[in-house]
């Protein structure tokens, strides 16, 4: 069995579709998961790359995947679009998130991380705003 290096997610309300690769490009899985598998598959898998389009709900995901010790790359939307091969469909956009994140030169310093906050930071940034409190 081969060693999943990478895996593209495209993000979506209640299904998640999850495309794994090698170093070297091959596939390794396609799945299908709902909100409540991907953590705890996540959680089980082998540290490794986890790439996804930087959305809203990207920055989340990000932060609950970095706590469990993989390496989150978020990338642009526009670097993404130029590596779907067929019809416009979450597989698809999963397995060319993934081919992006395979090309080192791709994204290159313009690559988004994921910020870890704290629930004081949240607090703060809130009240600055006077919207809320922290439900982290």
């Amino acid at each position: 069995m081969s060693v999943v290096t990478i895996i593209g997610i495209d993000l979506a309300k209640r299904v998640f579709q999850l495309h794994g690769a090698c170093q070297d490009g091959a596939v390794a899985f396609r799945k299908k998961l709902s909100r409540g598998q991907l953590l705890a598959f996540v959680a089980r898998h082998p540290k490794c790359v986890i790439a996804m389009e930087a959305c809203a709900t990207a920055y989340g995901c990000g932060r609950e995947f970095a706590k469990l010790g993989h390496d989150v790359r978020l990338i642009p939307s526009t670097y993404v679009k130029p590596f779907v091969k067929r019809q416009k469909d979450d597989a698809a956009d999963a397995e060319a998130i993934c081919e992006t994140a395979l090309r080192p030169t791709m994204f290159g310093r313009r690559r988004a991380g994921v910020r870890m906050i704290s629930c004081k930071q949240r607090q703060e940034f809130l009240a600055s705003w006077s919207v809320g409190r922290c439900d982290i």
